[in-house]
């Protein structure tokens, strides 16, 4: 039962109350902010479902949830598909509760199986959890060379081995989407995963021109390597990054990452967040040699007819076949088919 003056109401794509509360709470992330709601309804066709708590005219929490529906993968809602983080915002665990009931709620209406919260903190509702992903943080030095003495002899020699082929070493913003794509592209067709559309990566580009940047690397002109940046208050993250293989024998990713820490550390970034890994998967030990120390994520689950929580990822041993398959695409066919694919998983 709702004391008096409390509600949940659901926001549109343009609320100041909502973009107010994400700038001032300490816990938000870049994904709290409303514009993703346009930005995912109109580069994956899903639906936002952005709930907000009030108590009067006072906001006290906010929930982005977006819903997917297909025939191949289900109808469910997740806070936030496609990225690392997400999850209530709330000023009191009151609202909290307020928040995660009213998504519950919503979830009976519309029918869905599932309702994901992407947390950074445990939950005391009691909903399953699953707790096999970390992210990988990197408190930054206050120099590249602080860093370069941090990490090593060995991982400087790597470092510096793909210098003697003369890379062109690019940093910008939105005119280097395309090369960034390109890399990406041919790396998650070799990986047998299919890739999001240029578009969703032109969007980001443009709707957060202060926040997205991109590093990329040329070897003899030809892509070999990029990243795909986006900072958010003391934080840069790297929740895209890619090498095309017939560079990696010159030790490719590790110009790129060095390249990347420096313009981190230049930009004047606290932390650097590497993005999230399986622990002690080859992901998880490569960032490990950074120096980025595990921090716990916590997925929250309520499942409206109980049971565990789905496994919708590559690590799947259902999907193997599928991603042998992928792996043989020529990359025009991938990039055509993936985007439609990937839409629905998140």
């Amino acid at each position: 039962m709702n004391t008096a003056g409390e509600s949940v109401v659901t926001v549109g794509d343009h609320d100041r109350r909502w973009v107010e509360y994400v700038e001032r709470h300490p816990d938000a992330t870049h994904y709290h902010q409303l514009s993703w709601a346009k930005l995912i309804r109109t580069e994956f066709g899903q639906t936002p479902h952005y709930l907000m708590a009030l108590q009067g005219e006072q906001v006290e929490g906010v929930l982005p949830l977006i819903r997917l529906n297909s025939r191949l993968f289900g109808h469910y809602m997740v806070s936030m598909p496609y990225l690392n983080y997400g999850g209530t915002l709330a000023s009191s665990a009151a609202a909290r509760t307020r928040l995660q009931q009213a998504a519950k709620a919503l979830g009976r209406e519309l029918g869905v199986s599932h309702i994901e919260f992407r947390e950074q903190a445990p939950d005391e509702a009691g909903m399953p959890v699953r707790t096999d992903k970390v992210s990988m943080l990197l408190e930054l030095p206050a120099s590249i060379d602080d860093l370069g003495k941090a990490i090593g002899s060995k991982r400087r020699s790597q470092v510096r081995r793909p210098l003697r082929e003369n890379p062109e070493i690019k940093v910008g913003g939105a005119e280097l989407v395309p090369l960034f794509y390109e890399v990406f592209a041919r790396n998650m067709r070799d990986l047998g995963t299919p890739v999001y559309a240029r578009s969703f990566y032109e969007r980001m580009a443009t709707t957060f021109p202060d926040d997205v940047k991109i590093v990329a690397i040329t070897v003899g002109g030809k892509p070999a390597a990029a990243a795909f940046l986006i900072g958010y208050r003391e934080q840069l993250e790297i929740p895209w990054a890619s090498t095309v293989r017939d560079f990696n024998r010159i030790s490719i990713n590790m110009l790129l990452y060095w390249e990347v820490l420096r313009f981190a550390i230049d930009a004047g970034y606290r932390w650097f967040d590497f993005g999230r890994s399986t622990v002690d998967a080859g992901t998880y030990r490569f960032k490990r040699q950074w120096c980025a120390e595990p921090k716990q994520l916590y997925w929250h689950y309520w499942l409206r007819d109980g049971g565990e929580p789905p496994k919708m990822n590559p690590d799947n041993p259902k999907y193997a076949r599928a991603i042998r398959i992928w792996q043989k695409l020529p990359i025009p066919v991938a990039n055509f088919l993936g985007p439609r694919i990937i839409r629905n998983l998140p």
